[in-house]
């Protein structure tokens, strides 16, 4: 959903518009801005790099900045098993190639993937994600041997276990799921987001990636986990698989790994990424100059951790308020998510949940005129998801929730005539 404004400048987690409208910024690019917008130490790493090269490719002329990249994601990557580092442009390309990684090294091609997620709009990657529209319709046929499992869902699954177990069916009856068709040695790749993105903010139960981990351990299958959106920081910690415990085969990040430049990363055990034949995997962009600087700053504003523990802050605050908000608004289904990793589901009622699209969509809209840009998520786009940088200030995060209260309100009163409580933003009053 665009926001109907021009960005002008973009500093920490505020956004000013050509009209000179300041507005509080909780999408962050969609994923890309965790260590906030223009962070000095980023701006500056990368002009020094452009006064020294733009770009050579790496596969024709190298440079230390792809390899001190790679080196520190190799360190940074969970699991003690030694690592390698492929760089690319964009979450979509190493999803691609980590399909590829999976094939050459098990040499079987069945992929298996879950209902409600997303990994990139790339033919490959859009066969892998699961929401049609607007995505998919109209571009079909898509590449073949992708298959699709379910996605613990356990709001809409019914659970009201607390733990989240009560949707999470036993290993065995997982296992017997994701093979009902074909056999678990047809499958080259299980790829699954550690919570879902796009898909809604969905937390799985704890015991699901260890279980998957425990499947393709058993069966020689390559476990990919795709931290696109999760990655660095955004869950309160530093790559969501951690919560778990679970060490990935192929590791894939994006997005806040270079403060929204483009840069994204496949991080594997080293056996599976350098099986295929030199220059099987590479591509002209990959791992820019200018990129690998901006995500070597980036890395070191992750360093000491602080921008871990504030994504938990963050989203503790959240949390706090839109539990609280479920007293007081009827179509507030779900409240779910990871540190800052936070998501509402609004549905028509709380008993048949019935998505309440055109409410998520008229609450945005509300933000906005308040302030605040949100974005919206979810396989039925009724799920509105904190995407905050996490250099946001106490002040700001309070605001910020303050408007989105207040524009709930104001949808509750323009669709069932309630009347909506004055509240004004102060990033309101800036508007003309």
């Amino acid at each position: 959903m665009l926001t109907p404004i021009f960005v002008k400048s973009a500093h920490g987690a505020v956004l000013e518009d050509v009209d000179g409208n300041l507005l509080l910024d909780f999408a962050g690019g969609i994923g890309c801005i965790n260590a906030g917008h223009t962070s000095p130490s980023v701006v500056a790493a990368i002009q020094q790099q452009s006064e020294q090269s733009l770009h050579t490719c790496f596969m024709v002329a190298p440079y230390e900045g792809y390899i001190a990249v790679a080196e520190r994601l190799n360190k940074l990557a969970p699991g003690s098993s030694p690592k390698r580092t492929f760089l690319a442009n964009s979450g979509a390309e190493v999803v691609e190639n980590a399909v590829k990684l999976a094939r050459s090294y098990t040499g079987r091609s069945h992929i298996l993937c879950f209902n409600h997620a997303y990994h990139g709009r790339t033919y490959m990657a859009l066969a892998l994600t699961s929401k049609a529209a607007p995505y998919k319709e109209g571009f079909a046929p898509f590449p073949g041997e992708v298959y699709r499992a379910p996605y613990p869902y356990c709001y809409r699954a019914g659970c009201t276990d607390s733990s989240h177990r009560c949707c999470m069916i036993s290993e065995e009856e997982l296992e017997r799921s994701l093979f009902a068709s074909f056999s678990p040695e047809r499958f080259a790749a299980i790829i699954v987001e550690p919570i879902l993105g796009e898909g809604g903010f969905v937390v799985p139960p704890s015991t699901f990636l260890p279980a998957l981990r425990r499947i393709c351990t058993r069966y020689g299958i390559v476990l990919i986990v795709d931290e696109v959106q999760t990655g660095f920081g955004r869950t309160g910690r530093l790559f969501a698989c951690e919560h778990s415990g679970v060490e990935p085969d192929l590791l894939l990040t994006a997005k806040s790994l270079a403060s929204g430049m483009p840069l994204a990363a496949i991080t594997g055990k080293a056996e599976i990424m350098n099986h295929p034949i030199p220059g099987a995997i590479g591509g002209t962009f990959g791992g820019n100059p200018v990129s690998c600087a901006a995500a070597l700053a980036t890395l070191d504003l992750f360093a000491n951790g602080e921008l871990v523990r504030r994504a938990l802050a963050l989203g503790e605050t959240f949390r706090e308020h839109a539990l609280a908000w479920q007293s007081t608004f009827p179509f507030l289904g779900d409240v779910r998510g990871l540190g800052a990793m936070q998501a509402i589901e609004l549905v028509e009622d709380r008993h048949g949940k019935v998505p309440a699209s055109a409410l998520t969509k008229l609450i945005v809209r509300h933000a906005y005129e308040r302030g605040l840009i949100l974005a919206t998520a979810g396989t039925y786009g009724n799920v509105i998801r904190l995407l905050v940088p996490l250099v946001a200030t106490d002040e700001q995060m309070q605001e910020g929730v303050a408007v989105l209260e207040a524009s709930m309100h104001a949808a509750m009163f323009a669709t069932h005539s309630v009347a909506p409580p004055a509240r004004p933003s102060k990033f309101e009053e800036s508007r003309p």
